[in-house]
């Protein structure tokens, strides 16, 4: 069997990046068993309320649902547990220091293969305030219409 090449998306944390201000994103490794790659191989997953938590050095990924394997026997995993992330010490280190500032976090955003490894991208992240996140919409907004009259003004001038 040939090995996989390239990204393939399991899910996506479309609601992280409006609910918070990204400031750094990193990749990391998840410690799986074999019935939650399983499911995550059908693309199966939820990263809704998902969020990290760094404890005793170590970065545990809580919240995030792989619902069971329709497979699995009594090997099956718990739909809900908390995984290990496999990240770089410095990585860790530099998590550590600027989550404790107030108002970050650590979000996961998406979740995915790379080369047939499961991986999840998480993000150091700022709370956004409600206006915050009224003002991203509008400039949203903006562009779009912005994009629809420069796009009939060049079909205008195409007929």
């Amino acid at each position: 069997m040939a090995k996989e090449k390239g990204r393939k998306l399991i899910t996506q944390n479309k609601k992280a990046r409006h609910d918070y201000l990204v400031i750094d994103t990193y990749e990391a490794g998840l410690v799986l068993t074999g019935t939650e790659v399983k499911s995550l191989r059908q693309g199966r997953a939820s990263l809704v309320d998902g969020f990290v938590q760094l404890d005793g050095g170590e970065a545990w990924l809580h919240n995030v649902h792989v619902p069971e394997y329709s497979q699995g026997t009594w090997t099956n995993h718990s739909a809900r547990r908390k995984r290990k992330l496999l990240l770089h010490r410095e990585e860790i280190d530099k998590l550590a220091a600027k989550s404790q500032e107030t108002g970050h976090t650590i979000v996961p955003l998406a979740l995915y293969f790379k080369d047939g490894r499961a991986k999840v991208e998480i993000a150091l992240a700022k709370g956004k305030k409600e206006y915050d996140k009224r003002q991203t919409l509008r400039e949203k907004q903006d562009r779009r219409e912005t994009e629809r009259a420069i796009s009939a003004v060049r079909r205008k001038q195409r007929a």
